[in-house]
């Protein structure tokens, strides 16, 4: 199992959890984050980090949003891998909880 960013990471790119993750698994893009599931090691420390409550196991992403599963593996494939916090966007907290922002991720 690997732990997988989903819809609510979009616009916010929160990077709390960067910072504690011990393998580097996160990667970088313009409005999103992504876990290389490769790479994780399911620790659950990244989980509890995020403050838009968008990482989930990937047993438990919630319904409709099961593409963030392949979508996390195949950005961290595209994005360069991020490890220190960085602010988060400067509109995060106006678009913290908005539903179906999947149109609005930028590659």
């Amino acid at each position: 199992m690997t732990f997988v960013v989903t819809d609510n990471c979009i616009k916010c790119k929160y990077t709390d959890c960067v910072e504690v993750c011990p393998v580097d698994a996160f990667h970088e893009g313009p409005n999103f984050l992504a876990i290389d599931p490769d790479e994780c090691i399911d620790c659950t420390l990244c989980e509890p980090e995020c403050p838009a409550n968008a990482i989930f196991p990937e047993d438990d992403v919630p319904a409709g949003q099961e593409h963030f599963t392949p979508l996390n593996k195949e950005l961290a494939k595209a994005w360069p891998v991020i490890v220190t916090r960085k602010e988060a966007l400067a509109d995060a907290k106006e678009w913290d909880g908005k539903p179906d922002k999947f149109k609005l991720l930028e590659r």
